[in-house]
Parts: C-alpha cells; structure tokens; sequence
C-alpha cells in the first residue's frame, strides 16, 4: 500500500535552511576570528591544527545537519517517500560536507604554512 503523508516538510525544509545559513554566518565569524589571532600572534605561538578543528567543529556540524534536513525535505516535497529521500539526502549531504571539510582543513594548514597572501587570487593576475 502506498502512503503519502498530507503535509510535505515544509517546515523541515526551512528549519533546514535556516540553521544552515546560520551556522554558515557562525563558521565565517569563527574564521574570522582565526585569521585576526594569526596576525597578532607570531607563527611560532600560533595554535595547533587541532585546536582549528575543534573551534570550527560545532559550526560545520550545524551546516551539516541543515544541509541533510533541506535536502530531505526538498525531495519528500517532490514525491519521494521519506526513507528514500533520507536515504538519498543523508549520504549525498555527508559525502559533500565531509569533502569540503577536508578542503578547509587543507587550506588552513596552506595558509598556515604559506601565509595568508599565497591564498591571494586578486593579486595574480
């Protein structure tokens, strides 16, 4: 028998997209605040990696969970029925967030190690 509930997640869907955007704002003032305490600090006092990840750890997880409830959510609204579009939404969420975590980390060790005006894109050509 095939079952569709009455209402879509519409409310699921934005709740989604609200904590995505603001966790988003979060992780961008969380890095901001990274970048101030690099240039004051010297390279030598300068924290560990791991001490980014774990301030950084909390927003992304934020962006995480909204990206899987959006995604969800945007495929129940469009007729699938809500196993699959979780199971369609939670891996495809993961799998991207896990990738673009991994570019971040990247990017801060780059900066890190080359300093900031190697990430500089403006001042190439």
């Amino acid at each position: 028998m095939y079952y569709y509930s009455l209402q879509p997640p519409y409310f699921l869907l934005l709740f989604g997209l609200f904590m995505s955007v603001t966790s988003g704002l979060a992780l961008s003032g969380t890095l901001k605040v990274i970048v101030q305490k690099w240039q004051i600090n010297s390279t030598e006092n300068s924290p560990t990696n791991s001490a980014f990840k774990q301030s950084l750890s909390v927003p992304f997880l934020g962006i995480t969970v909204g990206v899987c409830l959006f995604l969800s959510s945007g495929l129940e609204i469009f007729g699938f029925p809500q196993l699959l579009a979780l199971g369609i939404g939670l891996p495809m969420s993961l799998l991207t967030c896990l990738l673009v975590w991994l570019q971040l980390g990247s990017m801060l060790v780059f900066a890190k190690e080359q300093g900031m005006q190697s990430l500089d894109l403006d001042s190439l050509s």
